[in-house]
């Protein structure tokens, strides 16, 4: 079927534009990204006006009418990039400024002895870096956020820099060879993965915001909001899932924690101080074991931490340099408050293949119950026919 390039020039129009108003639609969904979303759109649309100006630069004398929809085109595509950059909080003004300026002087230089050149081979080069700059910007995003959609995005604005890359570089050569007969059908190519491009990306970047908006919200179901930590739920998920990679040998301990006398902090001082005691023990925690730990907070006042490929001295080192930090940070104020907070911790250690979370973490509070009933501010080890304890002297 033959479609000629009026055709598709108002395909790329139609299909810019419900682009355009989809993404500007979808901006209120996700208000995390409503700016991001927002650029885009306006790329969209100025890809859409930039189309209609192609159509009709005849209209206009001298190359103002091929300039003006160039340029008008160029700026589409530097508000794509812009829109992708901000994402990853980053701006290409000045950049873009540069383009444009550069682009602007070719123009007036080429004048009407240059138009041909300057229409089918030089405006290639400005396309070709927008379309590239937004590629870098997709690679350079946290894929993780934005999963798989992120590495379709990076091939079609890649692909796309490379056909406007071909169009400066090798096509001059081509036609020079081959004569001015392939110009007709290269600038059909180019149309043809042109709509491909104004449907694809927009439906790809659209497909990764909802990606990262679902992970943001997976994230946040998993997540304490006050101390930041993982919840209940998130620690035996992950947990369950630790102790399964680390197999027969692997030592897996569980620290349990639990503040002593915390209903009297909160009845004395109030739940606001409560709060920041609660918050300034995830930190002394976080602290001490490290980011590589399952740290937890699974109700309360209580707190568990999983620690994988550590041997038990290690972690009784650790459980017992929370206690002291705890205490002496509390000691020194907490929320413009002096008191006196201290922790109690149970320590188990997986004793065998079959013994699960639950299990684990049934032993470490049983550990945990009898450094209560001694006092607290101590560790017990639950694995010990002899009591291992840490006491703040």
């Amino acid at each position: 079927m033959h479609v000629d390039l009026l055709t598709l020039y108002f395909l790329a129009i139609g299909t810019l534009l419900a682009s355009s108003a989809m993404t500007l639609w979808e901006h209120r969904t996700h208000p995390g990204r409503s700016k991001e979303l927002k650029i885009l759109a306006a790329g969209y649309t100025t890809l859409a006006i930039g189309c209609v100006a192609v159509i009709y630069r005849f209209k206009l004398p001298w190359v103002w009418g091929s300039a003006l929809s160039n340029m008008v085109m160029l700026c589409g595509y530097l508000l794509i990039a812009h829109g992708v950059a901000t994402m990853n909080g980053r701006r290409y003004g000045l950049a873009s400024a540069l383009i444009l300026l550069v682009q602007a002087l070719a123009w007036g230089v080429s004048g009407t002895r240059g138009l041909d050149v300057m229409w089918m081979y030089v405006t290639a080069i400005p396309l070709s870096l927008a379309s590239a700059m937004a590629a870098r910007e997709l690679l350079r995003g946290d894929g993780r956020k934005w999963g798989h959609a992120r590495n379709i995005a990076v091939l079609v604005t890649g692909a796309h820099a490379a056909l406007y890359a071909f169009r400066a570089v090798v096509l001059p050569w081509l036609a020079a060879r081959y004569g001015q007969a392939i110009l007709p059908t290269v600038s059909k190519i180019t149309l043809y993965e042109g709509v491909l491009y104004s449907v694809v990306l927009p439906m790809t970047l659209l497909r990764l915001v909802r990606e990262e908006t679902h992970g943001q919200l997976l994230q946040e179901s998993q997540t304490d909001y006050l101390t930041r930590l993982g919840n209940r739920r998130w620690f035996f998920e992950e947990g369950a899932r630790m102790l399964g990679q680390a197999g027969r040998r692997e030592a897996v301990a569980l620290l349990a924690f639990d503040l002593d006398h915390f209903k009297a902090i909160n009845d004395r001082y109030g739940h606001k101080t409560g709060d920041e005691v609660l918050k300034s023990f995830s930190a002394i925690a976080r602290g001490v074991v490290g980011q590589q730990a399952l740290l937890a907070r699974i109700g309360g006042e209580e707190f568990a931490a999983l620690l994988p490929g550590i041997d038990t001295t290690q972690v009784q080192a650790m459980g017992e340099m929370i206690v002291r930090r705890f205490e002496q940070t509390a000691a020194h104020g907490i929320d413009g408050v002096g008191m006196r907070t201290t922790v109690s911790i149970g320590l188990a250690v997986k004793t065998s293949e079959t013994m699960t979370l639950s299990d684990l973490l049934a032993a470490a509070d049983q550990a945990l119950y009898r450094a209560k009933s001694l006092g607290g501010n101590r560790l017990e080890y639950a694995n010990s026919d002899s009591d291992t304890q840490t006491t703040h002297a």
